[in-house]
């Protein structure tokens, strides 16, 4: 009886080893929790959002990512406006990309509350292995308007769902 249960008891260290093997490697190379912090997002994410970021995702214009911020020891996150070559031109509130005009409906919320000019007149344009990124609340975001373009080695991942709070689980727009 004893060395069935220890038999036993080893099954299930080396089943909990395993699991915490595997747990490792996944956030390692595949996905990650993160949270969310600040205002920068609103209304798409707010403060305290957890969300899962895919670190083996092919990041494209609009998608939502985390990187490691410029300007500090923080990770932000934001949405890709920019990718390499691009041509991004805001003129009277409205996102231009290599000259042709970009519904953004993720900022309708932001217009209709503040009733302003969200974003200032602007044109740049993205240099190789970089990205232009922008937060959903213009008006209180950090971003690459101030502190230049993202380095895709800076990029953590593409955010691909959100746990937190419960009643936004899911996959953010």
């Amino acid at each position: 009886m004893q060395d069935s249960t220890r038999k036993e008891v080893y099954s299930w260290i080396k089943s909990f080893i395993f699991a915490i093997i595997l747990s490792f490697i996944c956030q390692k190379f595949l996905f990650t929790p993160v949270t969310v912090q600040g205002e920068s997002m609103m209304p798409t994410f707010e403060n305290n959002n957890k969300v899962v970021v895919s670190k083996i995702s092919e990041i494209e214009r609009f998608d939502m990512i985390v990187f490691h911020s410029p300007i500090s020891e923080d990770n932000h996150i934001k949405r890709v406006i920019g990718l390499p070559g691009d041509k991004v031109e805001v003129k009277d509130d409205v996102l231009y990309i290599n000259g042709v005009k970009r519904e953004e409906p993720y900022l309708k919320s932001n217009k209709e509350q503040y009733q302003m000019t969200l974003t200032q007149d602007f044109a740049t344009e993205v240099p190789d292995h970089s990205l232009f990124v922008m937060g959903d609340n213009r008006l209180k975001s950090g971003d690459s308007r101030y502190y230049g373009f993202i380095s895709y080695d800076a990029v953590i991942g593409e955010v691909k769902f959100r746990y937190y709070p419960f009643r936004e689980i899911g996959i953010p727009r």
